[in-house]
């Protein structure tokens, strides 16, 4: 396990980004999914347990102890590709807009590379268009598929009732593209 821990300053506090390691970790992930999309979408902490067990990742933006943020990815295999399949990644309210989340991803990103896994998928709604725009400009993911109502309808906050169509992005986590974007250029056609 990647024990890299990654301090950085969200405001006058240290955030330390980091692999969650035991089942109180878990609960907080799973208190943190309560807030952000409510109980029936929550995943339980054994479900993290497991993720973490088989080669996914449950990571943490800590404050102090305190989680703020997580990330949820499940291992992925398809047509002799390994992947990671990032279900969930979220920041509590109050941390939004100070680049946690993008340090989650890039912990992510890191740790994933380290492991010689060299794509992470996730599915997003193209119609959030702040997600969007990080997903593309700010990592550099790309998208060739679309899913539509992929989750079915669901009382989130989030989908209002509507169907849950979504795009799937492709993050290539040591491609051109991604590289040149990480180092602060502007996106391109590559």
């Amino acid at each position: 396990m990647n024990r890299a821990d990654q301090s950085t300053s969200a405001g006058s506090a240290e955030v330390e980004i980091r692999h969650c390691h035991n089942l109180a970790e878990y609960e907080q992930c799973v208190e943190l999914e309560r807030i952000i999309w409510g109980e029936r979408i929550a995943v339980p902490s054994t479900v993290l347990l497991v993720a973490q067990h088989t080669g996914g990742q449950v990571l943490g933006a800590f404050v102090a102890e305190q989680l703020i943020g997580f990330s949820l990815s499940f291992r992925g295999h398809r047509q002799s590709q390994t992947y990671l399949h990032s279900h969930m990644t979220a920041v509590l309210p109050a941390y939004h807009n100070q680049g946690i989340g993008r340090k989650l991803k890039l912990f992510q990103r890191q740790d994933a590379l380290n492991r010689s896994v060299t794509l992470a998928e996730w599915t997003f709604d193209p119609l959030e268009l702040k997600n969007a725009h990080f997903n593309f400009v700010r990592l550099g993911a790309v998208s060739r598929r679309f899913i539509p109502n992929f989750y079915g309808l669901t009382d989130s906050k989030l989908d209002a009732g509507l169907p849950t169509d979504r795009l799937v992005a492709e993050w290539w986590l040591d491609s051109p593209r991604v590289q040149n974007i990480l180092a602060g250029h502007a996106p391109s056609d590559q």
